[in-house]
């Protein structure tokens, strides 16, 4: 069995910056939620899963699609992200919306569910085919599953931009894993096939999302320093070693911004399969 206690360290300090963003992120990742909710067929009634909740705006859109005679299960690993999505279910009165902080690669859920989805929320796990394996428990015979996840850097190319910006400034950089834990986990349709299907899964079908939401120049510039893979390295700078990192990140990313507005494509696969 993997052990997922550095993963889950991670997105508690990882949580708190998502907090911080959470209105920004669901706005724009809200077309990828729809699109995760539409290929997962919800009907009213059903049970979901939401698997790698964050503050909850997929298993919200999910709550819509079962309405109140079903049930909405939000999980996630990240305690400040939990606490938030139940802050605003609690907030928006919704009922049968519930969230579990918790770790879906071995967490015994009540088995039932018509559905799992997930919005990026896949792609961390140490051990996948173990976690999917698990989730395909959590389903009914013949259950869906519908996900999405990054592609590759090479369809993100502005998920570089930053840090070949930020490279002469630093000693060392994080590097985007491919097979490994982490937002290009998955970035290979041919290992998300193996993963599902050795973990039990069948009718699998991957297709190529693209979801180009404008954002302005500010937007942009958060979503590079604050979000992203620099967030913790200028985090454990001083400002005034901060600063001109910025500067060169804001500078790097002027080609990609056209009258203040920048089309910020998140290019993913969109999966679904069955138990």
């Amino acid at each position: 069995m993997a052990d997922n206690r550095d993963m889950s360290a991670y997105w508690d300090r990882t949580g708190r910056v998502w907090v911080e963003q959470q209105e920004l992120l669901d706005r724009l990742f809200a077309p990828i939620a729809e699109a995760v909710v539409d290929r997962a067929d919800l009907r009213n009634g059903e049970h979901v899963l939401d698997v790698g909740c964050g503050a909850g705006a997929t298993t919200f859109a999910a709550a819509w699609r079962v309405g109140p005679s079903g049930r909405a299960v939000g999980v996630d690993i990240s305690a400040p992200l939990v606490e938030l999505a139940r802050r605003r279910a609690g907030e928006a009165g919704l009922e049968g919306v519930t969230f579990q902080l918790a770790d879906a690669q071995t967490e015994a859920f009540s088995p039932g569910f018509d559905a799992l989805v997930s919005r990026f929320g896949v792609m961390f796990f140490p051990d996948p085919v173990e976690a999917f394996v698990n989730l395909r428990r959590a389903l009914k015979p013949g259950g869906r599953l519908a996900f999405a996840c990054w592609r590759g850097p090479e369809d993100n190319p502005i998920s570089e931009v930053p840090l070949r910006a930020a490279a002469p400034f630093l000693t060392e950089l994080p590097a985007f894993e491919r097979n490994a834990p982490g937002r290009f986990g998955f970035a290979d349709p041919d290992r998300v096939r193996g993963v599902l299907a050795e973990s039990g899964w069948r009718d699998v079908a991957i297709e190529a999302l693209d979801d180009p939401t404008p954002v302005s120049a500010d937007e942009l510039l958060t979503m590079s320093v604050r979000v992203g893979p620099l967030n913790p390295i200028l985090g454990a700078l001083d400002e005034a070693a901060r600063e001109p990192i910025r500067a060169a990140v804001a500078r790097a990313l002027e080609p990609y911004i056209e009258k203040g507005v920048a089309r910020m494509n998140s290019a993913c696969w969109l999966v679904s399969a069955k138990a």
